[in-house]
This record gives structure tokens, sequence and C-alpha cells, in this order.
């Protein structure tokens, strides 16, 4: 490939013709995963940041709710992808098989980066060193299925909800509720993001007990995620996320 050919790629594979079309998948088999293990209840055995997002629909609407997110997140996502593919007129299809190595790339090596990082932060703690898999003790009590069924939701809801709606409207409200210039607004955003997503992880029926080394490693994780999703979009940082976890179930 010529310099300008992965140029190219570098940049339209953030575009949501690309991006979003590429996290589809991944959405799908999620939500038959969960469907086929819990059934149609949103309370079942499910990824907390899925039933956290359509626990809200539910209260407005009941069944009904659930349903309007469907349409919404479906509906809403074929309405951007359509929208960008009529403005660019193309879609590359090699473009998804260099998109799914970049994802097991970085899914390799994303634990080796944030527990290095953590291990950098908290030197004197010796736990922090097997930090990034502190959370799989925790899902071992549940099937195979059930593990990997948790860390596809892990890439597509949390990404959704802590990147894509948290970290976008908290770079909002910096800006034109604070009055801060973009720059600032983003490091806000960013930074409060991966504070809320470290957080997130210890609450609920099914949240890990809280220690300082596995909070870190998460604050580590949202901070990286984050940069990720800012260089390389929804669909690549969605994978990463989701192979990540896969990989530590199934290693």
């Amino acid at each position: 490939m010529t310099y300008s050919t992965v140029s190219r790629y570098w940049y339209e594979a953030r575009a949501p013709r690309y991006s979003l079309s590429f996290a589809f998948p991944l959405l799908v088999a999620y939500e038959v995963l969960a469907f086929t293990l819990s059934g149609s209840e949103v309370s079942g055995v499910r990824n907390g940041a899925d039933v956290l997002l359509k626990s809200l629909f539910l209260m407005l609407g009941g069944r009904d709710g659930l349903a309007v997110f469907g349409v919404l997140l479906v509906g809403g996502g074929a309405a951007v992808i359509w929208k960008d593919y009529r403005s660019s007129g193309q879609i590359r299809p090699r473009y998804f098989a260099r998109m799914a190595a970049e994802s097991v790339v970085y899914a390799l090596i994303f634990g080796v980066v944030a527990s290095t990082l953590t291990v950098l932060l908290l030197p004197g703690l010796s736990i922090v060193r097997n930090v990034s898999a502190l959370g799989v003790g925790l899902l071992a009590e549940w099937s195979l299925p059930t593990q990997l069924m948790i860390s596809l939701g892990a890439g597509i809801y949390e990404e959704l909800l802590f990147r894509v709606i948290l970290v976008t409207g908290l770079a909002w409200l910096a800006t034109v509720g604070f009055g801060w210039r973009a720059t600032r607004a983003k490091v806000f955003a960013v930074c409060l993001g991966a504070l809320i997503f470290s957080a997130f992880h210890y609450i609920g029926p099914y949240g890990e007990p809280l220690q300082l080394g596995s909070f870190t490693f998460r604050i580590v994780a949202g901070l990286l995620f984050s940069g990720l999703y800012v260089l390389r979009g929804f669909g690549i940082t969605a994978w990463t996320h989701a192979l990540y976890d896969v990989f530590l179930a199934v290693g």
C-alpha cells in the first residue's frame, strides 16, 4: 500500500459508513446471545450498560419503550450510515478486513499497555501487575457463552454509553455550559468519563469489590478507549473492547 492509500484508509475508517457498519455485527451477535441465554427479559444476565440504557426506555414506555430504543439505535445508525454514504458515494469492502485486523492487534496489546501504565501509577501495589485479569474471576461463575455475551455487550454498549454518549455529552456541556475551548472541553470530558467508566464496574448486584488497583486500571482503560475512539472511531473501539474481554474470558 502506498502512503496515500494508508492515509486515506486511516481517515475514512472513522467515517460512519465504515465505523457504524463495522459495529453492527457486534450488536447483532450480542443481542442474539443475550436473547438465547436470557430470553426477552431485560433484567436477565446481560451487560450492565445494556441494562442501564434499556431500563430508561422501559421506565418511560414499558415494552413499547424497548421498541423505541431499538428503532432509535438501529434506525438512527442506518440513517447516519446512509447520509455518509450518499455524501461520499463509495464503500471499499477491503477496509473492513483491515479494521478487523486493527481491532485484533489493539485487543491483544491493550492489557499490556493498560497494566504497564497502572503499575507506573501505583508502583507500590503488586496486585496491579495482574490487574487486567481481575474482572475475570467474577465472570467465571457464568458459563462460557454467558461470559462471551457479556464481553460482546461491553464492546457495543459500554462504548456507546461511555464514549459516544457520555464523553460527547460532557464535551458539549463544557463547551456550551462552561464556555471552555474545544481542547480543554475534550480533556475534561475524557478524564471525567474515564472516572465514571471505572466507577460503573463497582455498582449494582454484579459489581466487583472496590480495589485501588482495579479501579485505577479501569480509569487508565477508559482513557485509552477514549483515545482510541477519537483516533479510530466507534467501530474499531467497540470491537477492540469486545475482543479484549473475550480473550480474557477464553484465555
